[in-house]
């Protein structure tokens, strides 16, 4: 890696920051209930290791192999990394993101939040889960409908090995300000909603690179940012 590329993620991320900063003061947030979680896809631990250099502890992964791969390297680190998994989730991928990772936010159906509870292992903390929401109503994405949240929150309060923390989107894409806001504002009602019912739920993960701003505006605790700071994605 050149120092040009060094420099340039310490750079970004120093700039999504101030982004995050600033969207927070225009709507009156204060910034400490907004955590930066930065989306490692793809990119190779040398790039996680200059964002940890660049003081950024919390990290999203959507493949669960190519995440547990980081998690195993960085194993040990100090201060702790805490590791997100962001991604769809296969049943038969559910024991890896229940032996390895902190967070789950893609929990979308009783069976997948039944195997991260019964896979968890006893020497580790609970699983910290989302209920992954599919608020624009897409066939492609995976999630659920805003009326099946209850239903879903009650099925994994009551599991030992899982922490219901929140939930999680990914709308459609969508240029408009506006219009991202309206889609989000669902989403923050639909939280406010569950956290009367379970106090422990303090996590709402939406916006990422394109609509971080609506995202902040509308309530969101949690901006999960890839590009910006490590650069466009090569899937090749």
């Amino acid at each position: 890696m050149s120092l040009s590329q060094h420099n340039a993620i310490g750079k970004n991320l120093q700039d999504v920051r101030e982004k995050i900063a600033a969207a927070a003061q225009r709507c009156e947030r204060p910034l400490e209930e907004i955590t930066l979680l930065a989306v490692s896809k793809t990119k190779p631990a040398s790039d996680v290791e200059k964002a940890i250099e660049a003081g950024q502890l919390a990290f999203g992964e959507n493949y669960v192999q190519e995440g547990v791969e980081k998690i195993a390297h960085f194993a040990g680190h100090q201060p702790a990394l805490t590791w997100h998994f962001i991604g769809p989730l296969q049943s038969n991928k559910s024991r890896l993101v229940a032996e390895n990772f902190d967070w789950c936010h893609t929990v979308d159906r009783l069976k997948i939040a039944q195997r991260l509870n019964e896979q968890r292992p006893a020497g580790l903390a609970p699983l910290n889960v989302l209920i992954q929401v599919n608020i624009s109503d897409e066939a492609s994405k995976s999630g659920i409908a805003l009326s099946d949240i209850d239903a879903l929150a009650e099925q994994i309060s009551q599991m030992p090995n899982l922490v219901l923390r929140g939930l999680m989107a990914i709308p459609a894409v969508e240029t408009d300000y506006q219009r991202q806001l309206a889609v989000f504002t669902q989403m923050r009602e639909a939280f406010d909603a569950l956290r009367q019912r379970y106090p422990q739920a303090d996590t709402l993960s939406m916006g990422m690179t394109d609509d971080m701003p609506a995202a902040i505006a509308a309530g969101s605790t949690m901006v999960r940012i890839g590009t910006a700071i490590f650069g466009a994605r090569d899937y090749a």
